[in-house]
């Protein structure tokens, strides 16, 4: 773009500086030839380069909206690993609890048939001690039939073996019946436990087969933006493209009359000797720095190019002033640098020196006029390429960019 409003400057500036002695009809005709063909160029290029500004933007959103989509599928992932560890924890206490509840089980069963084996015990123990007799009155016989103190002794003895064995195995019989009912307990808590583990797998399966579909979703997503951001780079670089053949063709008509046009200038006399700094008043009085002159990386394509001029912040409406005597070489609206004025200011310590002005609101001088230094020229704006108010001044020496401090 720089090397548009270059071209622009020093072709509108031919006209209106001291040239008139060197320059002939025909220069004239060709500059006059080329303007049309270079004010055609340059909106067919600010309309591409439009073009080239949606396409990065689209191109940026694309990559926003794939890494995005790729955080997602990077949670669902993690979600669904850390279900699968959770299943996989759930089916060892769930395989747990129902070992615990087989081994319940299987006590249950050993306890039952020790409970029948222990009645049928008491009973054949009971049934051989009453098949004999009723204790009680087989001891008051052995007494009765007792010769001595001795087979007293004795059967008193047999009598207390009798009831013994027989309290024994009531005993026995309470004992194996109790453990039988804890075990049964063990059992419906096991039970319990296990179908509740089976509740829990049952509801966190559903939730994985819902993660599962998220995974799946969030895969879908990052291959739609995927596409997307294929996409929008074809676009962006046909933008690019297309940006580039028209600079290319523009560079070869512009450095062909850029030569001519300084041949011209070396022939010019007079102008001003001195110290340059300072030469120049402000463009706007009461306006601040905003961003210097100097390269820095293209917005668009990401290369390092020239901002070829000092931006100076201001409230619209601000007047601007012209920085010292001099003529006004152009006065038009560019796409990019909005309503764009060039100063033809003349010769400074013998190079040739032309202030330029953009995103006017409006200028109050036209192209030929003659201003004088500090006149009101135009007012600060925000036309054309430009986020908010403010002066985008510049200063070519000889043609070429050059910053705007070294003369204000």
């Amino acid at each position: 773009m720089a090397s548009l409003a270059l071209a622009g400057a020093l072709l509108a500036g031919s006209a209106a500086v001291p040239l008139a002695q060197a320059a002939d009809d025909e220069l004239k005709q060709e500059q006059r030839k080329v303007e049309k063909q270079l004010d055609h160029a340059h909106d067919e290029l600010e309309h591409s380069s439009a073009r080239a500004r949606r396409t990065a933007a689209a191109l940026e959103a694309s990559v926003a909206e794939l890494t995005q989509a790729r955080a997602a599928l990077d949670t669902a992932r993690a979600r669904v690993t850390a279900a699968k560890a959770r299943d996989e924890q759930m089916q060892v206490r769930l395989a747990a609890a129902e070992e615990r509840l087989r081994v319940a089980r299987a006590e249950v069963a050993a306890g039952q048939r020790a409970v029948a084996d222990q009645r049928a015990s008491v009973v054949d123990t009971v049934t051989s001690i009453y098949q004999e007799g009723d204790p009680e009155m087989l001891a008051v016989f052995s007494i009765l039939e007792s010769q001595s103190p001795s087979d007293l002794m004795r059967g008193v003895e047999a009598r207390k073996t009798v009831v013994g064995n027989e309290t024994a195995a009531y005993d026995e019989l309470r004992a194996t019946e109790v453990l039988l009912k804890v075990r049964e307990t063990r059992v419906e808590e096991a039970r319990a436990e296990v179908a509740e583990q089976r509740r829990e797998a049952a509801a966190h399966l559903r939730t994985m087969r819902g993660l599962h579909v998220e995974a799946r979703e969030a895969r879908a997503a990052v291959r739609t933006r995927v596409e997307a951001r294929r996409t929008a780079q074809r676009t962006a670089y046909a933008a690019k493209q297309r940006d580039q053949r028209v600079l290319d063709r523009l560079e070869q008509r512009e450095e062909r009359i850029r030569r001519q046009i300084l041949a011209a200038a070396a022939k010019s006399r007079g102008g001003y000797r001195g110290n340059a700094g300072g030469f120049f008043d402000n463009p706007a009085p009461g306006s601040y720095q905003t961003s210097p002159f100097g390269y820095r990386k293209h917005p668009i394509y990401g290369y390092w190019g020239l901002h070829d001029g000092t931006d100076f912040g201001a409230a619209c409406g601000t007047p601007m002033r012209a920085v010292a005597d001099g003529t006004v070489a152009s006065s038009y609206y560019s796409q990019v640098y909005g309503n764009r004025l060039h100063l033809n200011v003349g010769n400074v310590n013998g190079q040739y020196v032309t202030a330029v002005y953009n995103h006017a609101t409006s200028y109050t001088v036209s192209a030929g006029q003659r201003v004088s230094r500090g006149q009101v020229i135009g007012y600060v704006g925000s036309t054309g390429w430009s986020t908010g108010c403010h002066l985008h001044f510049t200063v070519l020496v000889n043609g070429n960019a050059s910053d705007p401090m070294n003369y204000l």
